[in-house]
């Protein structure tokens, strides 16, 4: 493991959201999901290719509050462009479980 200092974990906008829109991405490789992602007044609803299809449908998603990387340069996949990164965790089953707040907080708000 490669050690960091403050400042760069600092120059990580990791921020919360919450999911706003959520469909399947057909012309995804791996299967995915097209996600929008309501991050406050100051960013906006950002989108994201996701593929967390192991333990979520896209009715599951909506609503769900999820920390996400906001500084990353947007990245092309197939005819859509993916603007910030959904973070999770890889289960023990596979698949991503997406990382939550434990208490709903305001969209934007940023990880300390």
């Amino acid at each position: 493991m490669q050690m960091i200092d403050y400042k760069d974990f600092d120059k990580i906008e990791l921020r919360v959201g919450t999911i706003v829109r959520a469909e399947p991405f057909e012309k995804a490789r791996k299967p995915a999901y097209k996600i929008w992602v309501d991050l406050g007044e100051e960013l906006g609803v950002k989108k994201s290719s996701a593929q967390v299809t192991t333990h979520y449908t896209p009715e599951d998603l909506i609503g769900k509050q999820v920390v996400c990387v906001c500084n990353f340069v947007p990245k092309q996949i197939a005819d859509f462009m993916s603007e910030i990164l959904i973070t999770g965790f890889e289960s023990e089953e596979g698949g991503i479980v997406l990382t939550t707040v434990e208490r709903e907080v305001p969209n934007g708000a940023k990880l300390h």
